[in-house]
């Protein structure tokens, strides 16, 4: 390309920035609507392939931009290793970072000059939706207070490797409306998931079948999924714990897979964390490779 056409290009590319216009071949995920079932098979078969060590070099002088809190622990130390094994450079910033007077469209178009992606865990999923928007370069939800995109996505990643008829099985969230549980309702919207919750009344989440007697709601079940609970509403889950027994209830070979941070005593027992129902700690080692993935095919589709 000659130099002048460069410029025009370049130019034509500017304007449309600023007027806030993104080219449509920019993948984005921000929620797992964003996705189709072909998307996910894609993301599925990359990180497999990640697995083996595959695109080991695909980020070599490319730059992830990540935002996120002091607290994270699994997500971040995942992501930022992911980078790295990919030949990336991750620069971190603290999520409060972005909360500030400056409107977030000009942070994420600067910001485009620089990055090939950017990584946000922001209680605000708006404030993502708008840095989509503006961005030229794919923007990855990383956690939000109603979603957990990726964080689902790998569970049912490693779901697929350990139960040949994962997306038939029935999945129960036990617990009040929370990230977890609407992100696990946004999986089961996209996969078809039979998907249903046990809680006690007014902690329902909409579109959702519930059973508020957990006994009742454990029959026929093959996955039981929890959140922690938010301390003012220990009193009210006061009876919805899961215990052994509860899982004796379920179907055969169910599985429990509480969201870390978990705590005994509250949404688990002490006793069914040491028993077979336990998922494992290995069970969110898939995080690494699929959240690589997520990076890769955003990456490759924008």
């Amino acid at each position: 390309m000659r130099l002048t056409s460069f410029i025009s290009f370049f130019k034509i590319k500017k304007a449309i920035l600023y007027l806030g216009m993104v080219a449509k071949s920019k993948m984005d995920l921000v929620r797992l609507s964003n996705l189709s079932m072909k998307d996910v098979g894609k993301i599925f078969e990359l990180a497999a392939e990640v697995e083996q060590n595959n695109y080991s070099g695909f980020l070599q002088n490319k730059t992830i931009v990540l935002f996120f809190p002091p607290s994270s622990i699994r997500t971040r130390v995942s992501f930022e290793k992911g980078i790295k094994l990919l030949g990336g450079q991750a620069i971190l910033f603290p999520s409060d970072a972005l909360d500030k007077k400056e409107d977030i469209r000009d942070v994420t178009r600067y910001l485009n000059n620089w990055s090939d992606c950017i990584v946000v865990r922001h209680n605000n999923i708006s404030l993502i939706e708008r840095m989509a928007g503006a961005s030229f370069v794919p923007i990855i939800n990383a956690m939000t207070d109603v979603n957990h995109p990726c964080e689902i996505l790998s569970d049912l990643f490693t779901l697929s490797n350990l139960r040949a008829n994962y997306l038939a099985d029935n999945y129960l969230f036990v617990g009040a409306q929370s990230n977890i549980g609407l992100a696990w309702k946004e999986a089961a919207d996209l996969f078809g998931l039979a998907f249903s919750q046990s809680c006690p009344r007014t902690y329902e989440m909409e579109g959702v079948a519930i059973e508020h007697d957990l006994k009742k709601a454990m029959l026929n079940k093959d996955i039981i999924l929890t959140d922690s609970i938010n301390h003012d509403n220990l009193k009210a889950f006061k009876n919805y714990q899961i215990t052994a027994s509860l899982m004796a209830i379920a179907n055969k070979n169910a599985l429990l897979n509480p969201c870390p941070p978990f705590f005994r005593g509250e949404e688990v027992s002490a006793e069914v964390m040491e028993s077979k129902y336990f998922v494992g700690y290995e069970f969110k080692k898939s995080l690494l490779a699929v959240q690589q993935a997520i990076i890769l095919y955003c990456m490759m589709n924008s």
